[in-house]
């Protein structure tokens, strides 16, 4: 599979127009979870004549074709990531909407122990977890 966000739009057969492009650049250098407003002030600081409904329009195009995630923290705001990414879980910082990706081998293996013991091999899964930061004392 082609590995940037562009090359697997061209893969799939979607037309990609220069705004397309833009955000899907964007789309590739975002190191967090984006959501539309977010994709927009980005995309329209690159190219002044990008709408906000284009963006919305191409997010959902990629969402479609497979290429991008859709995740819901629980704030209302929906996000998007590269579906293509390592697989990672998420813990959202209640207090600051913070999203922390991490991998725990141990998580893992107990997700897989548990699927086993149901009677399933597990072909995937979400992990989201929601906390506040501790007090230091």
């Amino acid at each position: 599979m082609p590995e940037t966000i562009m090359a697997r739009c061209e893969a799939k057969g979607l037309r990609m127009t220069g705004q397309r492009r833009t955000i899907a650049q964007v789309l590739e250098d975002s190191t967090d979870h984006p959501d539309v407003e977010e994709l927009y002030a980005r995309a329209s600081a690159l190219d002044s004549g990008i709408s906000i409904a284009t963006v919305y329009r191409t997010v959902k195009l990629f969402e479609e074709a497979g290429i991008l995630e859709r995740l819901e923290f629980g704030d209302g705001r929906a996000r998007y990531e590269d579906a293509t990414r390592e697989h990672h879980d998420h813990l959202i910082d209640l207090h600051s909407g913070e999203v922390i990706e991490f991998v725990d081998p141990e998580i893992e293996a107990l997700q897989e122990k548990i699927a086993a013991k149901l009677g399933y091999d597990l072909r995937g899964h979400r992990l989201e977890l929601y906390g506040v930061p501790r007090k230091k004392v």
